[in-house]
């Protein structure tokens, strides 16, 4: 993974366990004119580290990411520059859930201000989100099954579900899953803010994403990039391949609702959950959850419906539960990707990361779950 707190996996997981926050003031453009003024960027990132210079513009900064990203995944898998029947059984699960913002807002104020003559040829393919896929399947070299999920903060768990779906249906032996996002530009947080979705703790960025505390004022839009390779289990045995998880679980629904706001008390929520619990079930009876990473976005609603679909999925009696968003913001369609990350890294290390900016509950709401409150957990791996 990539994120505000790190270049790479270990980086960024050790950096969110000590309780550092990478969300700071905005440099990837003059934020002045906006009322929010932060964000949690990847910094100092080089995109000729991942794409030959003359490349780069071809791409937009999700691409990048994604990229970093991907030839992490690839280097821990064991498995470069694939051949044959492995390249034609490997494939790629991309998500995104705005894809290349900063390309069409440029490329939107070239037509406008100059006409569309002077439009990028490169300005489609750079900024489409089934492109972040396509160009890591060429990258890789990876022939097999390319898919693409657009949905929103769900995008990068749909595409481990739609990598998981495509190995169980024989589509592919291996899938590389890459969700990534880079929407920190002048219309991404002037959109986010005019909803009134985005926190205004312009004077204290540091604190500003704060789930489940009394005092959220809104989200912070993060950017980076999540990736894992999901990979047939006898395969994987066969060819010596380091596990660190088996997906077992998987839970989809439609609050149909709202564009915007959860379904109350989280019932949408709590069906996806108990899809996946049940499915789990079936797949290794007697599962037991030792731990939940939250979408927990620092939102009144989201951290108030998704406490209420916890309690009521586990019957009151809910493991620890943490988000991370706290430390990076969140990533938008990059989220379920990198949180995912997170989370195995987690059962690996046997330690859980922290709710950071956590001061006050919030007694009003009845948020009383064991949010692992700015300091991380320590768990048997057992």
């Amino acid at each position: 993974m990539i994120t505000a707190l790190g270049a790479d996996r270990a980086t960024s997981f050790d950096a969110i366990v000590r309780g550092e926050c990478g969300i700071d003031t905005i440099t990837l453009f003059d934020p002045s004119r906006l009322g929010v003024t932060f964000a949690g960027e990847v910094k100092n990132f080089d995109p000729t580290s991942v794409m030959d210079a003359k490349e780069v513009k071809k791409a937009d900064r999700f691409i990048h990411l994604g990229l970093a990203c991907a030839i992490e995944a690839m280097r821990d898998c064991g498995i470069t520059n694939p051949e044959g029947e492995l390249a034609e059984r490997f494939g790629v699960a991309a998500a995104s859930g705005i894809g290349g913002l900063p390309r069409i807002e440029e490329n939107s104020l070239v037509c406008g201000e100059k006409g569309p003559k002077r439009i990028s040829p490169f300005f489609i393919p750079s900024a489409l989100v089934n492109m972040l896929g396509g160009f890591v399947g060429i990258a890789q070299g990876l022939k097999g099954p390319n898919l693409a999920s657009v949905t929103a903060c769900a995008a990068g768990t749909h595409a481990i579900g739609e990598g998981y779906k495509t190995i169980v249906l024989g589509g592919a032996d291996l899938m590389l899953v890459i969700s990534a996002e880079a929407a920190i530009c002048e219309v991404g947080i002037g959109g986010f803010a005019a909803m009134r979705a985005l926190s205004t703790r312009s004077d204290d960025p540091k604190h500003a994403s704060r789930p489940f505390e009394r005092d959220r004022d809104g989200f912070v839009m993060g950017e980076g990039s999540g990736a894992l390779v999901l990979e047939e289990y006898e395969h994987a045995k066969k060819r010596g391949a380091k596990i660190y998880a088996e997906v077992i679980g998987i839970g989809e629904s439609c609050d149909a609702n709202h564009i915007t706001t959860p379904a109350p008390e989280g019932e949408g929520a709590f069906r996806a959950m108990r899809a996946a619990l049940q499915m789990a079930d079936r797949n290794a009876s007697g599962v037991k959850i030792g731990y939940i990473n939250a979408h927990g976005t620092s939102t009144v609603y989201n951290d108030w419906y998704e406490t209420l679909a916890l309690k009521k999925i586990f019957d009151g009696k809910v493991a620890p539960v943490s988000s991370t968003k706290g430390a990076i913001g969140h990533c938008l369609g990059a989220a379920g990707g990198i949180e995912a990350v997170i989370a195995i890294t987690a059962m690996e290390r046997g330690i859980l990361p922290p709710t950071i900016n956590y001061a006050n509950p919030d007694t009003e709401y009845n948020l009383d779950l064991d949010y692992i409150p700015n300091i991380a957990l320590s768990i048997s791996r057992e």
